[in-house]
């Protein structure tokens, strides 16, 4: 019931063999060979040792020592733990590590390159796990409009919509059930703080997958901290009746057994564990006396084979009297996390109540193992990419998670039945889970700000928002916030929105939410203010964009404003974006798109594939042709081939032709690929005039590539003696855009990177 830490091998005083300690945790592993076993021994250890080293340094020795050891010992518990359950070497070598990670010890950076991309993977994913703070301070109250259910069903959505692999939640609970075993001498408030995380998150998790054994520990762990009044009573009113009762079961087994041997059925009979918070549950769930409570006295039977279980059932219920409504067949009807067993209730030897429990040994390792029963690693992700059956098992695993009652039902706040119907949908795929400092979990749209966020908790927090902190680092405020960020607003004592979060191209609101309430504020503002800052805007992005020629009159006419002042206004109230005054007027003025007139069109740079609607992509404008010799098709992986006068020859990428031009011109081989019909793109020359500084170019790139825009030249001009003077200097890119809007889009976003003093277009 009630786990304690177990003695690890000792070389000298506080001093762990690591060596013994590992071949000690191995032992029950079987191995594909002499040499995989070797090699997860020797990873094993040097996660130990490295672990342990990383902990030790820099800790003083006179206060600290015994910080670094209970840490290191909880790494070796949590591997202990996992080792139960045939966690595999990368798994194990995941959990020794974590906690050297989490205290700060060493950076996963370093994990990565000493031990590799899958350890430092896993790790990372429980971190973001790790984020999960407990629900005690939401617990039975509203927390932005949502109950504690609702909150702690957002918990659990957000755990789904991060976990792609078993280990992930594998590893995070072994971590807590470490953490809630060691809090028996901590103070009342740390003991219920941890407890009610555990009982609400990581209980109900390793129920549903299936992990029989730790969630029983889990919950009577927490039910003792959390209720230690009803805890003890069930405690003492079993300990009480111990001696008599493990006396009737040894009668009771020994019958069984006698029977199971005279019917030639090679089985196995114990007692079953008693569980105190289940005993109290189900006598709060059905209003029993603890005398009425069935399964105090309870044995377990395995046998080989289903036809066994059916046959020892006949018996039992021949033999004994079974109780009406206390029979469950979950090996027709699993439970949901795949649970299979046979469940009865008999008035057994002098007329005493027994419950039986009768499954066949592989139902009794799924019971114990849970999903890690059919989970099998087969060394690595490169081979769990490798199996066909990886993404299935992905999804059965999201399945599995997708718990809809468990968690709900131990809030103490009833929700609506609308709460209940929304908890239990699917996870909606359109949405991240982000957390505020204290840990409330708050639910947003895919590409949601920090500036969503301020928005999303409170208005006026949105309003003096200056910043942010994502997992502890500043954060820009138009940054893409990820599942199980942790989200600090920093705000100004008084402050007020920018225009600049209205502009589309910039990227700050992704919420109609929190764009509504930037426009209610500018609405407000005196309408000349407005007037006035809606003409910067507007002159700041053509200024940008280097148009001159637009007609606002006719464009205050579209929007029904009262001349250029109220169009202006509008502007400045957010009512109207500067994109879309742009827009309009280069439309009006012939363009269908804008961007035709400011810039000259860019060929098409692709060739269709015979005449279908399938083209090949990246051979530009040059001649191409399909190669005889493999003949390659749509959804084939193919590779270019430049040949001598016949332009790019088109190959399988699995072409013994092509394979051995590869090998003796690599120089001439290109990446291409098979795609739909190409956009229209359009080529426009920026300036950018900045402030030089080390990986200034390698930032304005990769701006430009996050936008999945193309680069065509790049060229830099620092003779200019008025710029020399301001010690500053100009760049010139020349880049393809499909649209006015992503021109736009990324003047904007390269503005804002820092040393950019400006970036505007230019005509030659």
């Amino acid at each position: 019931m009630v786990k304690v830490r177990e003695h690890h091998p000792q070389e000298e005083a506080e001093q762990i063999d690591i060596q013994a300690w590992v071949e000690s945790l191995i032992q029950g592993y079987t191995f594909e060979s002499i040499d995989v076993e070797a090699s997860a021994t020797e990873d094993i250890t040097h996660a130990c040792v490295f672990a342990s080293e990383a902990l030790k340094q820099d800790f003083d020795p006179d206060k600290l020592w015994s910080n670094a050891v209970g840490c290191f010992q909880t790494a070796l518990e949590m591997a202990e733990i996992l080792a139960d359950l045939s966690l595999d070497s990368v798994g194990l070598q995941a959990a020794i590590l974590y906690r050297a990670v989490r205290e700060g010890r060493i950076s996963n950076e370093k994990v990565r390159s000493e031990f590799g991309a899958e350890v430092a993977g896993l790790i990372d994913k429980v971190l973001r796990m790790a984020v999960v703070s407990t629900l005690n301070n939401s617990h039975g109250r509203s927390v932005f409009g949502h109950g504690g259910g609702q909150q702690a069903s957002k918990i659990r959505e957000m755990l789904v919509s991060i976990i792609d692999d078993i280990r992930v939640p594998l590893i995070k609970i072994a971590e807590r059930t470490c953490a809630i075993r060691a809090v028996k001498n901590d103070s009342r408030e740390k003991r219920v703080r941890v407890a009610r995380e555990v009982f609400d998150i990581y209980a109900p998790l390793a129920h549903r997958l299936g992990l029989g054994n730790i969630k029983w520990e889990l919950e009577d762990l927490s039910f003792r901290y959390l209720q230690p009044d009803d805890y003890s009573s069930i405690a003492s009113l079993l300990a009480e009746k111990r001696r008599d009762r493990q006396a009737y079961i040894k009668q009771a087994v020994q019958q069984v057994e006698e029977k199971l041997k005279a019917s030639n059925i090679e089985g196995e009979v114990t007692g079953r564990p008693k569980h105190i918070y289940s005993i109290w549950s189900k006598m709060q769930r059905k209003n029993l006396s603890f005398s009425e409570v069935y399964d105090i006295r309870a044995l377990r039977v395995l046998v080989p084979s289903i036809a066994d279980c059916y046959e020892v059932l006949g018996w039992l219920h021949s033999q004994w009297e079974n109780i009406p409504g206390e029979y469950d067949d979950y090996i027709a009807a699993p439970k949901e996390n795949g649970y299979r067993s046979l469940h009865t209730a008999v008035v057994g030897p002098d007329n005493k109540v027994l419950e039986i429990q009768i499954r066949t040994f592989d139902m009794h390792s799924e019971a114990e193992l849970g999903v890690c029963a059919h989970w099998r690693y087969k060394g690595g992700s490169d081979a769990q990419r490798a199996d066909k059956s990886y993404e299935e098992k992905i999804e059965w695993l999201r399945q599995v998670l997708e718990w809809s009652n468990e968690i709900e039902a131990r809030s103490n706040k009833a929700e609506s039945s609308d709460s209940l119907n929304q908890s239990q949908s699917s996870i909606n795929e359109g949405r991240i889970y982000v957390f505020t400092p204290e840990g409330h979990v708050v639910d947003l749209p895919v590409g949601a700000t920090p500036l969503d966020f301020a928005y999303y908790v409170h208005t006026g927090l949105g309003h003096r928002c200056r910043g942010a902190k994502v997992n502890g680092r500043i954060a820009p405020l138009n940054s893409q916030l990820q599942t199980a960020d942790q989200v600090n607003i920093i705000t100004a004592r008084q402050g007020q929105p920018s225009r600049d979060w209205l502009s589309a191209s910039m990227g700050y609101l992704k919420t109609n939410r929190a764009r509504s309430q930037v426009q209610y504020w500018f609405r407000k503002q005196n309408q000349e203010q407005n007037r006035i800052e809606g003409k910067k805007l507007l002159d700041r992005e053509l200024n940008q964009l280097n148009v001159s020629d637009i007609d606002l009159e006719k464009v205050a006419q579209r929007y029904n404003k009262q001349g250029v002042a109220g169009l202006y206004a509008a502007i400045g109230a957010g009512d109207v974006g500067v994109e879309q005054v742009i827009n309009s007027a280069q439309v009006r003025q012939g363009g269908s798109k804008g961007i035709e007139r400011i810039a000259a069109k860019e060929p098409i740079t692709a060739q269709r594939f015979k005449s279908s609607d399938v083209f090949i992509h990246g051979v530009g404008n040059l001649l191409t042709q399909i190669a005889r010799c493999c003949s390659p098709v749509p959804g084939d992986n193919i590779a270019g081939y430049i040949t001598q006068g016949r332009g790019i020859s088109i190959h399988r990428e699995d072409c013994g032709n092509f394979l051995r031009l590869q090998g003796a011109d690599p120089q001439r081989i290109i990446k291409v690929e098979w795609g739909g019909e190409p956009q229209k793109n359009y080529r426009v020359k920026i300036v950018l005039t900045t402030y030089d500084r080390t990986g200034l170019l390698l930032d304005i790139t990769k701006t430009v590539d996050r936008l999945g825009l193309h680069i065509s030249s790049i060229q830099s001009d620092e003779d200019s003696s008025h710029h020399k003077k301001m010690n500053c200097s100009q760049m010139f890119l020349t880049i393809d855009v499909a649209s006015l809007e992503q021109l736009s889009t990324v003047l904007a976003q390269l503005n804002q990177i820092p040393n950019v003093k400006e970036a505007r277009r230019v005509t030659d």
